[in-house]
């Protein structure tokens, strides 16, 4: 069965069966969301030097007329490690937009996966933003307070702002195990029942992530010369089915693997990371992968300690 022919196929049989339990929000929508991929031959490419740990200092292409571009997602997962043993979420969210991104480049099938990751990256930034601003009016009623008291008014001094500066690095939903810390204190993690908790949220992403780094992996390893690369069709759905499949019904499992039956071939990846052959693919995507690996670890040992791998 030709690419084309699997690629309606998928179409069909989505929206008539499946399409619906990837989503929250109206089909249509994406079926105007076309992929802009760079193909100019004569455009001037720019680059960006992303810090590496590991001694990587080449530059990488920002390729121009695309969302995805492969620097950005390099550098906030390259940004979020901080301390020895922690993550921070600002950095961690804005590499799964690009994320996102990358997916929607896909085509509109794959690309209706990436709507559910966003709607959990949005709990999170909704949490966030909730918790800042009680934490803004208990600081600004305590000011209020201290000013109406002529020995707190003296008594308050720099040292109090430290202090409140220490308190927001440790508290709320700075990094994740801020966040856990806080929802736990807080009572907002039920290892029971579903909730809309961000740590709840965190673990779908964390699984998620797991299976695009295992995707990207397959896809980036080079191969000897005349040696058959398979395509990124069967390895998506290979990586799918020992990760992420195990967490999801069957109803949705088969859902994901026709659409993974309409994601475009090698070409079309090599655009979207701006290399022309699969040597120059592998280095690019195997920096990627390492920093994805990094993050995911940390992560993965956060939920382990505070026993939160299956939450649900």
């Amino acid at each position: 069965m030709g690419v084309k022919c699997k690629a309606f196929v998928a179409i069909v049989f989505i929206l008539l069966l499946f399409g619906s339990m990837w989503l929250h929000g109206n089909l249509a929508d994406h079926w105007n969301t076309c992929p802009k991929v760079y193909h100019g031959k004569n455009k001037v490419l720019s680059f960006i030097i992303v810090n590496s740990s590991d001694g990587d200092v080449a530059p990488l292409r920002v390729c121009p007329d695309q969302r995805f571009q492969v620097a950005n997602l390099l550098a906030q997962l390259q940004a979020a490690p901080v301390s020895t043993n922690d993550v921070l979420l600002k950095p961690y969210l804005a590499s799964w937009d690009e994320l996102i991104n990358f997916l929607e480049a896909l085509g509109p099938m794959v690309g209706l996966i990436s709507q559910e990751i966003e709607s959990k990256t949005a709990i999170i930034r909704e949490l966030a933003q909730e918790e800042k601003k009680e934490a803004e009016k208990k600081l600004k009623e305590r000011k209020t307070h201290q000013k109406s008291d002529p020995v707190l008014m003296m008594s308050h001094n720099s040292s109090s702002d430290y202090s409140e500066m220490n308190h927001r690095l440790s508290f709320g939903y700075t990094s994740v195990r801020s966040m856990i810390k806080w929802e736990l204190e807080s009572g907002l993690v039920d290892f029971n029942k579903q909730t809309n908790s961000g740590c709840r949220t965190l673990l779908r992403l964390h699984r998620a992530l797991l299976w695009l780094q295992n995707f990207l992996l397959e896809l980036g390893k080079d191969t000897s010369e005349g040696e058959h690369l398979r395509s990124p069709s069967d390895l998506c759905k290979e990586t799918y089915q020992r990760t992420l499949a195990h967490h999801h019904t069957w109803w949705v499992r088969k859902a994901a693997e026709l659409a993974f039956l309409a994601m475009p071939e090698r070409p079309y990846f090599y655009q979207l990371v701006c290399v022309e052959t699969q040597a120059e693919a592998a280095v690019v995507l195997n920096r990627v992968v390492r920093a994805i690996e990094e993050v995911y670890e940390r992560n993965e040992v956060a939920l382990q300690e505070h026993s939160m791998l299956d939450l649900p």
